[in-house]
């Protein structure tokens, strides 16, 4: 989860790093739907519930929804995949998407976030949204103390550690999106407690320099349940106010 599907018109590029960060809703919107869900989620099963819920949000139907999940382990392929980045092509299910990206890791103790956002009452710029979904991410981190940094040459969240020649990185929070009649689709993920060593079968995001890591390798022992009270809290500071499913 790393690029994006843009739509055919958007705002110009800009520095992520100098856009506004927050994308509140225009007055009198409805606060976002939060809904947790309690067990895994095959990806199929949630790619058709994210479609339907993307159409109703565009249609007026639902309201704006973010959707958390884990899901069993499995490799997904974006748009921007490369054949040579699968490294272990029977390790677990392998699933194309319509996100922008690479191949990305899903499993158990990752807790992936599908944002269904409605541009049109925010604000139409997909690049200003990525920004708002790394603060988001990067205040959540720093909620638990971690310091977590955007990369202009790449989306998502990295951490800094020191290495044996000095000082290293690693992805510890993933973006991949989609956006469709202006709704957006897929979202973030971001590393609780997952098996680090499940990553070993692609390279992920096709980023051979650097690795990954997770809050609990950081040594944090966190709980999912932790880590979703801080996502939600600071969703509301960047995107505005939510209401329980």
């Amino acid at each position: 989860m790393s690029e994006l599907v843009q739509p055919a018109t958007s705002a110009p590029a800009h520095l992520r790093g100098d856009l506004v960060a927050a994308l509140p809703a225009r007055p009198g919107s409805a606060p976002v739907r939060w809904r947790v869900e309690p067990q895994p989620i095959g990806y199929p099963d949630a790619l058709a519930e994210m479609d339907r819920l993307a159409e109703a949000i565009a249609a007026g139907r639902e309201p704006e929804t973010v959707w958390l999940i884990e899901h069993p382990p499995l490799y997904t392929a974006g748009t921007s995949a490369r054949p040579e980045d699968l490294v272990d092509a029977g390790r677990f299910p392998i699933f194309e998407t319509g996100r922008g990206g690479q191949f990305t890791y899903h499993g158990p103790g990752q807790r992936v976030a599908y944002v269904m956002l409605d541009l049109k009452r925010r604000a139409p710029d997909v690049r200003r949204y990525v920004a708002a979904l790394e603060e988001w991410l990067i205040r959540t981190l720093s909620g638990f103390n971690v310091r977590g940094e955007r990369r202009e040459d790449r989306v998502g969240v990295w951490v800094r550690h020191p290495t044996k020649a000095g000082e290293g990185e690693d992805k510890i929070a993933a973006i991949g999106i989609r956006v469709r009649r202006w709704v957006t689709m897929h979202g973030v993920s971001l590393n609780v407690e997952p098996d680090l060593s499940h990553f070993g079968g692609i390279v992920p995001c096709g980023v051979r320099e650097h690795g990954v890591t997770s809050l609990v390798e950081l040594g944090l022992p966190v709980t999912m349940e932790d880590v979703d009270l801080v996502l939600r809290r600071e969703f509301e500071v960047v995107f505005g106010p939510t209401a329980d499913a």
